[in-house]
Parts: C-alpha cells; sequence; structure tokens
C-alpha cells in the first residue's frame, strides 16, 4: 500500500513553468487602465513571513530572497509571529518604502483581507505563499500546499503505524489558519474509517514545539494508554517526542506534517513514523517567478490566482533521499 500511495503522490508533483514576454511596443505605449506600471529592473520586493525561527518559514523567506535578488531585485525580510497587528504594521512599512511587490505568508484567513487590500489598493501587487485568505480577486496570486491531499496520505499511513487499532491524540495548529482546519478535517476523514482507532483528546499547540511538549504533557497525562499523536505540523511532533520520551513513552506512533530537516531526521532514527513533506522551496520560487512575471508583463503567466502543490510522504524507505525540503529522483 505505501508504495503505491508514495508512486501516486510523486506522480502528481505540481511542475510550473513559467515564460516571460516583453509587452508589444503599442501596449506600453497606449496601456490600458487595468494594467499595471512594467518594472524595467530592479526594485524592491518585500518578503512577509510568520517566524523565521521556524525552520519552515525561514526556507521560505530564503528561498524567495535568493530567488528575487537573483533577479535584480533587493529584498527585505521580516516576520510578523502571526499576529495581525504586526501584519499590518510590515505591509505599511513595505507600502510606504515603495516596494514594487510583496511577498507574503498570511497572519490569518480573514485577518489578512484588510492588510491585503491596501497594498493593492497602493498599486503594490501582492502574492501568498504557503496560506490563503478567505477572499479572491485582491492577490495576484495564492500559492499553497495541497494540504488535504497531504493530509490523507499522513492519515493512511498514521493508521498503518498503529496497526489500525488503539487510542491516538491530535495537535491542532493555529485556528486562524485555515491550513491547520484542512489538515484536521483531513486526518479525521481518513482515521474515520478506522472503527477501532479512537481520536481520545485535540489541543491546540499554535504550530510551535514547545507548546507541543507542553501540550503532549497534559494528554499524556488525561490519556495514559494513548499510542498514537498525529500533528498538523513538525515542530508540534517533535514537541511531542520530547514529552514521550521524557515520560518514557517510546513505543507511540508519532506523525508530523512540513518535511524540515529536524523531522527528517527523527524519520531516519525511527522516534517519529512520517512527516508529510511540503514542498516550501518550490512555493517560494513560484511565488518569486510570478512576481516577476506580473512586474515585467503584466500577467502572473499562470491561469488562477488559486494555485495548490501535491505533497509527498517521508518514510523510513525514502528518507534517505531527503535533501533540504525535497526527495530526490
Amino acid at each position: 500500500m505505501l508504495k503505491k500511495m508514495l508512486a501516486i503522490a510523486g506522480a502528481s508533483i505540481l511542475a510550473v513553468s513559467l515564460t516571460a514576454c516583453a509587452p508589444a511596443e503599442e501596449e506600453a505605449t497606449t496601456p490600458t487602465a487595468a494594467a499595471p506600471a512594467v518594472v524595467e529592473e530592479g526594485g524592491l520586493i518585500a518578503i512577509i513571513t510568520v517566524d523565521q525561527a521556524n525552520p519552515f518559514w525561514a526556507a521560505e523567506a530564503d528561498t524567495a530572497k535568493a530567488e528575487a535578488e537573483a533577479l535584480g531585485y533587493t529584498t527585505t525580510v521580516a516576520d510578523h509571529k502571526n499576529d495581525p497587528v504586526a501584519q499590518n504594521q510590515l505591509m505599511d512599512t513595505a507600502i510606504a518604502s515603495g516596494a514594487v511587490a510583496i511577498i507574503l505568508d498570511p497572519a490569518g484567513a480573514d485577518e489578512s483581507i484588510g492588510a491585503v487590500q491596501r497594498a493593492t489598493d497602493a498599486g503594490i501587487p501582492v502574492f501568498l505563499v504557503n496560506a490563503e485568505i478567505n477572499k479572491t480577486g485582491i492577490a495576484k496570486s495564492q500559492i499553497v500546499s495541497n494540504n488535504a491531499q497531504g493530509a490523507a496520505l499522513g492519515a493512511e499511513l498514521f493508521a498503518e503505524a498503529m496497526g489500525q487499532t488503539g487510542e491516538y491524540v491530535e495537535l491542532f495548529g493555529n485556528p486562524t489558519d485555515n491550513n491547520a482546519g484542512v489538515r484536521s478535517e483531513g486526518y479525521k476523514s481518513v482515521l474515520s474509517q478506522y472503527p477501532d482507532m479512537t481520536n481520545v483528546g485535540m489541543e491546540v499547540a499554535n504550530w510551535d514545539r514547545a507548546t507541543g511538549k507542553d501540550k503532549m504533557d497534559s494528554l499524556l497525562q488525561a490519556h495514559p494508554d494513548l499510542t498514537g499523536v498525529i500533528a498538523g505540523n513538525d515542530e508540534m511532533a517533535l514537541g511531542a517526542i520530547a514529552a514521550l520520551e521524557a515520560a518514557g513513552r517510546t513505543d507511540v506512533v508519532v506523525g508530523g506534517f512540513d518535511g524540515n530537516s529536524d523531522a527528517a531526521a527523527t524519520v531516519a532514527n525511527g522516534k517519529m513514523a512520517y512527516t508529510v513533506l511540503q514542498p516550501i522551496a518550490n512555493l517560494a520560487k513560484m511565488a518569486i517567478a510570478q512576481a516577476h512575471s506580473y512586474l515585467t508583463t503584466g500577467e502572473t503567466g499562470v491561469p488562477d490566482e488559486k494555485q495548490t502543490v501535491d505533497c509527498v510522504v517521508i518514510t523510513p524507505e525514502n528518507v534517505s533521499t531527503y535533501t533540504s525540503w525535497a526527495l530526490e529522483g
């Protein structure tokens, strides 16, 4: 079953190729009202992410920065720590600084709409990475991992690792982030098909390793017979593993989501059953490529604002092929 799932997941990885073309001379001299100003060269791209202390968001920011600078742009990088107020301040700073584009990992699906709208109203295109907002038509792109598909892959592996039986708990991400709910529903849709598996508890751990450890301590005390932990991201899963090790419970199956290097190493040493790899570096590259295309041609180069990229799973069988946020071959 696992080999088949990996083959299907690998075959479904999205490949995006963008071709930028210069506008015709008559279009350049008589632009339509809807056309953006075309940037001849360079300019500032503001990259606003969540928390660079988290390796997932650090990879997002580092990749976007490198891609933008390779194309001749200058960059600024900042993080809002999932605080909409801080996000508003950073967006206003980017607008005041004359940014030609903003790459944003939003602080909440509803909470970020106003900030994106302000930038758009100021004539600055916004490209969302990793998380969506609950409105279309104001950001130029919304590029995310296929969280539902990834969650289903992970849940199947989790059930297999648990022998399709036993009590388990779930660590949930940030409730303002649509990804947290999508992953949780994806887990539920698969695991509900196994009547001998019982979810005995769920705690919000806000994507954070230390919080994951604290929540796992509480869950373990409340449910000493649990045999599995399914987490919404790797940082929470790694926190859970720390708590379980401290309690001497190395028999508990733990599954993660993101595919960071610490999680891959933990899969390799047998302490984590699997992690679902989000291709965050690819998402960041797509955002910069689409921003560059839009700035130089007036089009993103892709047909849809909302775009998803499928996930793959990292398991003991393929972890040896892991590189930074990708599997080779």
